[in-house]
């Protein structure tokens, strides 16, 4: 078979993305999961009388917690499918990828299974967040003098 009329076959029953539903979607849920923190972090401020800072940690490992139970179910994956990129802020992508991982790899033992695969699709943003710190720590030495 050509390779350009092949092209056309798998345009053509290739499913089109709606960018504008997507976008709408991603907006309205992400302003939701905002409001959810905004919400978490007044109450963790009133509840625990904590400054706001300390709060914010405690909503940090509350999204944590509740995308790692959501994988775990397997509810996260599905959630993401409907509601596109809404959910894949840093830190519940990041907690998904660990988590999945994890639970990828469990049978094969906590050393050589969870323990040797967890930053597998979290090592590269470890990583590669270390390294740029790094260099702009650098860099901010030099242009600011010390």
């Amino acid at each position: 078979m050509d390779k350009n009329k092949y092209k056309e076959i798998v345009d053509k029953n290739t499913p089109k993305e709606n960018y504008i539903k997507n976008a709408i979607i991603s907006f309205v849920v992400g302003g939701a999961l905002g409001a959810f923190s905004e919400l978490l972090l007044r109450c963790y401020s009133l509840w625990f009388e904590l400054p706001r800072k300390e709060s914010g940690v405690l909503v940090v490992l509350t999204l944590i917690l509740i995308s790692s139970i959501l994988t775990a179910c397997g509810v996260f994956d599905t959630l993401v499918t409907k509601v596109k990129a809404a959910l894949i802020i840093p830190i519940t992508g990041f907690a998904h990828s660990m988590t999945s991982a994890a639970l990828e790899y469990k049978n094969e033992g906590l050393v050589l299974g969870i323990g040797s695969n967890i930053f597998k699709l979290a090592g590269t943003v470890i990583l590669y967040g270390v390294v740029s710190v790094y260099i702009f720590g650098i860099l901010r030495l030099i242009v600011t003098g010390g």
